[in-house]
């Protein structure tokens, strides 16, 4: 790796610690990471939906996740999947978090996007279908919009809650400041909105002017061109995939 590379910092705003999968990714390939968590998953605070809708679980033709987290709070309330139930995942990590609790997984897009989801079980629903969609208290509407287009009837509940996470912001606007950040990396809109949030418009705009924004996926970006900003999709949309994504750009800094 040319040291230029080693040079910029890469700022890692997903909820995970130290030693999470990204931040190891982007270690590996002799990057320095910043944690900067700006959003931390708790229980659900409010669960009537998702009671309602386990009451009932056999009626469903799919299940979709697009998180480990609602794949854990599911298998915790029924330890045993449902059968004649099909079940679709977003990403490789979420389809073993599944498979390692005995959950059997029939649909995996290529990509780590509910886009992707979208794509690959559209062509597999009759009409009808009934989809239940466990799903986080910020996750964005692009699976439940996308299957009921595509004639399936779907539930989305909440299974975990989102929420702000506390941020070292004079240490963060110290960085920006110096102008001293490679790339930041962004796994869900949230995470753009909580930065932009935390840190303040005009830090965050002055942190967006100065270092490369990487996305996990497509619906990320545009939350960031949104607000004015380009930025880059990893390639292939997996964690492995933003970091070398991430790795080869700040080579050619």
């Amino acid at each position: 790796m040319s040291s230029g590379a080693s040079a910029w910092p890469v700022v890692v705003t997903r909820d995970e610690p130290a030693d999470g999968p990204l931040s190891r990714e982007l270690r590996a390939l002799g990057l320095a990471v910043l944690g900067w968590r700006v959003l931390s998953v708790g229980p659900a605070a409010e669960t009537s939906a998702l009671t309602a809708a386990l009451a009932r679980l056999n009626e469903f033709g799919w299940l979709v996740f697009a998180s480990q987290h609602a794949v854990a709070e599911m298998v915790r309330r029924v330890p045993v999947p449902p059968a004649d139930v099909q079940i679709a995942a977003v990403g490789a990590r979420t389809a073993q978090a599944l498979t390692g609790s005995g959950w059997p997984v029939s649909l995996v897009p290529g990509e780590h996007t509910a886009e992707a989801l979208v794509a690959a079980l559209a062509p597999r629903l009759a009409p009808g279908t009934k989809v239940l969609f466990p799903a986080g208290s910020r996750s964005l509407p692009t699976i439940r919009e996308g299957l009921t287009a595509a004639g399936a009837a779907v539930t989305q509940v909440d299974t975990y809650s989102t929420r702000s996470a506390p941020l070292d912001v004079r240490t963060c606007r110290d960085w920006v400041g110096r102008r001293a950040i490679g790339a930041v990396t962004f796994t869900s809109p949230s995470a753009v909105e909580e930065l932009d949030r935390a840190l303040g418009p005009r830090t965050f705009d002055e942190l967006l002017e100065s270092a490369a924004a990487i996305t996990l996926g497509p619906t990320t970006g545009r939350t960031l061109a949104a607000r004015g900003f380009p930025s880059v999709l990893a390639v292939p949309g997996t964690l492995s995939g933003m970091a070398r994504t991430t790795y080869r750009l700040l080579r050619m800094r």
